[in-house]
């Protein structure tokens, strides 16, 4: 069987997805995978390089127009003759299904990554336009599932496959002690209009007003402008000393293995990979309650769910955390527990590979 992954060459959270089936399918016998990134501005060759060094097969299309998009994805999809094409996010799951339909691919799936898309009156005619040939819309989580029904896609067709991560990335070897961990806060996650820094930051200024001055690491790239405007928060609340902007990371488990604290800040979600990363690393977890997050995290059990963008609350949940030691920790081995048990990339894999022979044998 030969599958493509097309996807934004952006290194979001829908890359990496499809980088991990890509590499799940690669150990697969009997498969044969191709990756086609569509050009972004921080598409970097190191990064595209670094995956050719791990046996991918990776192409790239061209972002100018949607039109030369097609064109080129059409011209490797006719080289390449794929037997399955998953297209993954928006708006490239719309460019992708438009050329393996133009190619006559036989089996088209859609993988949305996002339960809050911008969807246009326009693009969304595109998108259900191509629901006849598309086998199925795949949402990350249920409430990703929920929204494309919410928006009109065939609801027979929308399913959940929930996100996995490379949990070979943190052995038990690499977890620390909880007492040897920095008792510090640390959030990975791109500057993005998705994101919610500010909120995390300003209740890093609600701790400081309590007696409580943990530092606060921001791993991720993103935006510079919205990078700026941290920066500027950061300062006119008192707290730059505090905050460390790491930029992209390339220790992540690492870093989490050797902190106590993961926060997710965010306005929405589809399923966040980053916080499945702090599961996995032990860390006690902290994130918005949004879709998405509420499906990995169960609040008091596995981490702490707290209204989205009331710094207050964060702050009060941050305080508890820090004060108590032992309550973090257990939070933390319950949430190692979970993302051990529930979110492998091998588990996701197994689940794609489920849907695929369904289709094989119908």
């Amino acid at each position: 069987m030969r599958i493509l992954h097309f996807v934004t060459g952006g290194f979001s959270g829908a890359t990496q997805v499809a980088i991990d089936l890509c590499l799940a399918a690669r150990q697969t016998p009997g498969t044969e995978v191709l990756l086609v990134l569509r050009r972004k501005r921080t598409t970097h060759m190191d990064r595209v390089q670094a995956l050719r060094d791990q046996g991918l097969e990776v192409r790239i299309v061209s972002n100018w127009l949607h039109v030369l998009t097609v064109w080129e994805l059409r011209r490797i999809i006719r080289a390449w003759h794929p037997d399955v094409l998953f297209a993954h996010g928006f708006s490239d799951h719309i460019w992708g299904r438009q050329a393996a339909r133009a190619e006559g691919v036989a089996r088209i799936f859609h993988v949305e990554h996002n339960s809050r898309e911008r969807y246009t009156t326009r693009r969304l005619a595109q998108a259900l336009a191509l629901a006849p040939c598309t086998e199925a819309s795949i949402g990350v989580s249920e409430g990703v599932r929920s929204s494309l029904i919410a928006h009109g896609f065939p609801p027979d067709k929308c399913i959940a496959i929930p996100n996995g991560i490379a949990l070979e990335r943190f052995p038990e070897q690499l977890m620390r002690p909880w007492a040897e961990r920095d008792a510090a806060i640390l959030m990975a996650s791109r500057f993005a209009r998705q994101k919610d820094h500010a909120t995390l930051i300003r209740a890093l200024a609600w701790l400081k007003q309590q007696g409580l001055m943990p530092t606060l690491y921001l791993a991720g790239g993103g935006k510079k402008r919205l990078l700026k405007q941290a920066r500027q928060l950061a300062q006119a609340l008192g707290v730059q000393a505090q905050v460390q902007f790491l930029g992209n990371v390339g220790d992540l488990p690492q870093r989490l293995a050797a902190t106590q604290i993961f926060v997710l800040s965010t306005h929405w979600e589809g399923m966040p990979l980053a916080l499945v990363e702090g599961m996995a690393a032990g860390c006690a977890c902290v994130a918005s309650d949004v879709i998405g997050a509420r499906e990995v995290l169960s609040d008091g059990l596995t981490g702490r769910l707290v209204p989205e963008s009331d710094a207050g609350a964060l702050g009060q949940v941050l305080a508890q955390l820090l004060r108590q030691p032992e309550m973090a920790a257990q939070l933390g081995q319950a949430a190692r527990r979970k993302a051990l048990s529930s979110y492998g990339r091998s588990h996701m894999w197994a689940q794609y590979q489920a849907l695929l022979a369904q289709g094989g044998h119908s």
